[in-house]
This record gives structure tokens, sequence and C-alpha cells, in this order.
């Protein structure tokens, strides 16, 4: 099964599908699903466009809304994930995951699902410390701080990943995990991004959420986006047990722009006798049923039980009467059905709304499922806080101490927290895309030589005669040899997973190249401080070659 792989999508459907029917006709190959790593910017509208972490400039109408509207349909089924630059009132409709629009399904906070018996599953959103341990508590209308926020991953969603035990074959984040820039060309990384190597250096680059699912899952195959640079990497784990020891092949691509390294094609053996269709995954429904009682809606901290005799249930793994089960609520079909149905009007651009108010609607999707299986609506949850708390201080005249509503939750906020990815004593890393300006930034020192390396690369014409969105596509993808070893950063015992049900398959992949696009910007050296210098750019993106590009 040949699946394609995007870094950053930032609206671009057009310009992606439209490149993968090229390397599907240049390369005499079909492509059977595309999964995309983040910022997918699913605007369906421009109320959608003021519930984006972007400045209102950048705040560009792109081509998702031909999809979700019926005008175009996606050519091949495509799986995302959330990043830090999405339409998060819409996003946040499916906190369980559900279809966009007809035939590109979104994945949730967190969530698995099987494609051809292949299990896919993902983590919206990147890290930030200061909100790792709150509740999905944001609601529209957003403020500056919840703007933000909304997308930032929560400890609840990685404490049920890590109940996960059966193999994982895909697994997608939108950061990269923690110390992963240690098991491929560091230097070549540092060569593209210099600004990055302070942040590499101290192991402090990156997510430890998901440096820690990285150990846990073990999959085998971990795809990124976030930094706009290609990079491969391949890690092999310690073994566990008596198991063999797996291989983790980790990629992480570009934005999609002209000239960049944003696609490739990844060829992965089918499971014999699998479902043709994307289907749900018993094991992680399973995990959503037992572990429904710890979500919250509110923002205090938070902290997933443990086994430290304060709770009387600390291990929420699915057993195999709880995934039958779910085969049984959902009448022996673990099909996901076909039911998109838009809830909210699509933009129309001979009818511009520039002043439209977002939309805050719940999804029918996510009430379907949750009747099904007993879950809680998160967004209905947490709209109807709101609402609470704002009569309560109407009725008090003032505001009100907000009462910790999930009393009778597993966790406990009091304790102290012993969780190894509990960091909010790290407030102070560095997360490149929050720096000094946390919407959007560029490195602009070293760009014009990146440049000059990637036009060297153009055989047989002139880069001005390239055109916008012609690739090149060399031969094979070569990864590094594996590494092994004790992790950088001391990773916490985790249970034993039991021995994979099925080989690591062997990579073979075709590199898309997209060759980058010409310009004159230059940055001076020899000014750059401790803190890395920071260019806003425009978001048009495909325009013309002295415009400048958006980064997020």
């Amino acid at each position: 099964m040949k699946i394609a792989v995007e870094g950053c999508c930032h609206g671009e459907l057009d310009k992606i599908y439209e490149t993968i029917e090229y390397l599907e006709q240049k390369e005499g190959v079909k492509v059977d699903l595309l999964v995309c790593c983040g910022d997918f910017q699913a605007v369906r509208n421009e109320g959608d466009m003021k519930c984006m972490a972007v400045p209102a400039k950048y705040r560009t109408m792109q081509t998702f809304y031909k999809y979700y509207s019926g005008e175009k349909k996606a050519p091949v089924l495509t799986i995302f994930i959330g990043g830090n630059h999405e339409a998060s009132n819409h996003l946040q409709e499916l906190p369980y995951g559900g279809w966009v629009a007809p035939n590109i399904y979104y994945l949730g906070y967190a969530g698995v699902v099987r494609y051809r018996g292949i299990r896919i599953g993902g983590l919206s959103g990147i890290f930030k410390s200061r909100d790792y341990r709150k509740g999905h508590h944001e609601f529209p209308p957003y403020n500056p701080e919840t703007l933000r926020s909304v997308y930032h991953i929560r400890n609840i969603e990685v404490f049920k990943l890590k109940q996960i035990q059966m193999p994982i074959d895909i697994f997608m984040s939108h950061d990269w995990p923690r110390g992963i820039y240690y098991y491929g060309s560091t230097e070549e990384l540092l060569r593209k991004k210099k600004f990055l190597r302070q942040e590499v250096e101290s192991n402090t680059l990156g997510s430890p959420a998901a440096e820690e699912l990285l150990a846990h899952l073990q999959p085998s195959y971990w795809f990124s986006a976030h930094l706009h640079v290609k990079f491969a990497a391949i890690m092999q784990h310690p073994p566990k047990g008596n198991a063999a020891p797996r291989v983790t092949k980790f990629l992480s691509l570009d934005k999609c722009l002209p000239y960049r390294e944003f696609l490739q094609i990844v060829d992965i053996p089918e499971r014999p006798g699998s479902s043709e269709g994307l289907e749900y995954d018993p094991e992680w429904l399973a995990i959503l049923k037992a572990t429904n009682t710890l979500q919250r809606t509110t923002p205090h901290p938070w902290n997933p039980p443990e086994n430290n005799g304060l709770h009387e249930r600390w291990d929420f793994r699915a057993s195999e009467a709880a995934m039958m089960q779910v085969v049984e609520d959902l009448s022996g079909d673990l099909a996901i059905p076909d039911n998109f149905s838009a809830t909210a009007p699509s933009y129309d651009p001979n009818k511009p709304h520039p002043q439209a108010t977002p939309s805050y609607n719940t999804n029918p999707q996510t009430t379907e499922l949750c009747a099904k299986l007993g879950l809680t609506d998160l967004y209905a949850q947490a709209g109807q806080r709101r609402d609470d708390v704002g009569r309560a201080q109407g009725s008090t005249g003032g505001e009100e101490e907000e009462d910790d509503e999930d009393g009778d939750s597993v966790g406990s906020a009091d304790e102290p927290s012993e969780y190894p990815t509990d960091t909010s004593g790290l407030s102070s890393s560095f997360n490149p895309d929050e720096i000094t300006i946390e919407d959007e930034w560029e490195e602009v020192e070293g760009e014009e030589e990146e440049e000059e390396e990637l036009k060297a690369e153009v055989t047989g014409e002139e880069l001005s005669n390239v055109k916008a969105g012609e690739i090149h596509t060399p031969s094979r993808l070569v990864l590094p040899e594996p590494k092994c070893g004790v992790s950088p950063t001391p990773l916490p015992d985790l249970a034993n997973l039991p021995p994979p049900s099925h080989s690591t398959p062997a990579a073979d992949v075709t590199a898309a190249r997209i060759l980058k696009r010409t310009s004159n910007e230059s940055g001076n050296a020899g000014s750059r401080g401790p803190t890395p210098r920071i260019k806003r750019r425009n978001q048009v993106i495909y325009a013309a070659v002295e415009d400048d590009e958006c980064e997020g």
C-alpha cells in the first residue's frame, strides 16, 4: 500500500492533490492514502479564520472550503491531525475524530484507526508545559490566551495513548518527539536550521510527551512536521523482555510551498484479508470508554491516576472483553460511517462575508459516537460550562470561583505530580514555533545559502524555468543507520508490551522533492543575538516569486 505523507498543509489541498496526481503519472503508481501531519487549516468560512492563531493579515482563505462545500472531493482518502494553526472551533466539534469533508478524516485530540489492516494513530497539537495538565476547557469566542491554548496537547490524551498495548504501524505528531534528532543526521539538520543548535545540544527541542509516547508505542513509522524541514531518522528501541527490539523510522517534512520537500510516498505492506475501508480500532475505543470519567473541561491542573495507593484504578488498558463489548456497541460493524454533515455555511467567493462571526455547533458525528459508546461530548460540555459560569457571574454581579465539577474523577489535582511528562517546571524551555512571536516565525540567517544549495539539486533545467508545483524526484530516500542505546533524557520504566504481532515492514520510500522558490532575501549573520531573529511572512502561497512566505 502506497501512502503519501505530507508535512504542514496550511490549507493548500489543491496543490497537494495536484502533486500526488503528478507523482502517480510520473512514477506509474497509485497512492492509496494521504496522511497530513498538522496545520491542516480546515477553514470553512471567514468566521473560522478568526479562530485560527495567525495574525489577521495572514488569515487567507485557501482551498479547503471547496472540499467542505462539495465543489470538489478529495481524490484520495486523507487522514490528518491538528497542529498549531487550525480553525479550532471546527476541529473542537470532533474531539474523538470524524469527517471534516467527504473522504477527509480528522483523528481528533488523539486517535487510532485502521485502514486495510494498518493501524494509524496520532496526537494533535503541540506541547506547552503551562497547559499540559489542564482539561479541554476552551470554547469560542476565544480570547488571545485560549486562541493558543486550545491547540496545546493535554496529559489526558497522552495517558490514553499510553494504555495501548497492541503494535502501531504509523503514528503522527505535529511537533517532533524530543531527542529524535540524535538518531539521524544531526549536523545536516543544523546546517538547514542553524538557530536550532542550542536546543538540540541541550535536548530541549521537541515534545517530551511525544518522546515518552515514542518509547512506549514504538511504532514502525512516526511522521511529524512543524519545523518546516525534511529530516529522516531511524531509531532501534531497547528490547522489551524477550521480544525482538523494534525499529521506528522517523520522517519529518516541510510545508506545502514551491521548492520545498513537503511530500513523500512510503510503501507499507497491507494486512492480508483486511477490510478495504476506514475502520474504528476496537482497542482504542475501549480505552476511550474506560477513561471517559477522567476527562475534564476545566482549566484546573490534573494528574492521571498512578499505582501509588491513592487511586482506586490506575490501569485502563483494554481487556479482550472490553474490546468485544465495543464491537457489540457498534452492532458488529467497525466501519467508520460516511456520515459527514456540514455544521456551518461554506465560504462563497462570490458573496464574501468578512464580518462573519465564528460558529459554535455540536457535530452530529460526535453526538452519534458518544451515544453508541457512552462518551462525553467535550465541546458541548465546555460550552455548557461556559454558559453556567456566565450565568453565575451575572447573578452575583462579579466573578465567581469556579468549582471543579469533576469531583468524582479518579485522578487528583491536589497531589504533587509524579507523572513523567508533567514538565510544568520547564516553562522556560524553547519551543521554536512559539519564540518571541508565537504565531509566525521564519529563520532569516542562512536562508540564502540554503536556497543556493537547493538550486544545485535541479538537474537538466534552469531554476528560472521551473513552475510552481513542479517536482524533482530522487529515486530513493536513504535512511541513516539505526541508532540504539539509552535516550539522552532518561525515560520512565514502562510496562512491557507483548511481542509485536507482525514484523516491521521494510521501508520502500519514494521521495517527492518540491524545488525551493528563489528569493533575494538575506540575513546579517553577525547581527543575531541569543534570541533568533524573527520575520513574519505573507500567508499568500504560490504567488509571485518576490512574495514573502508564512511560517507556522
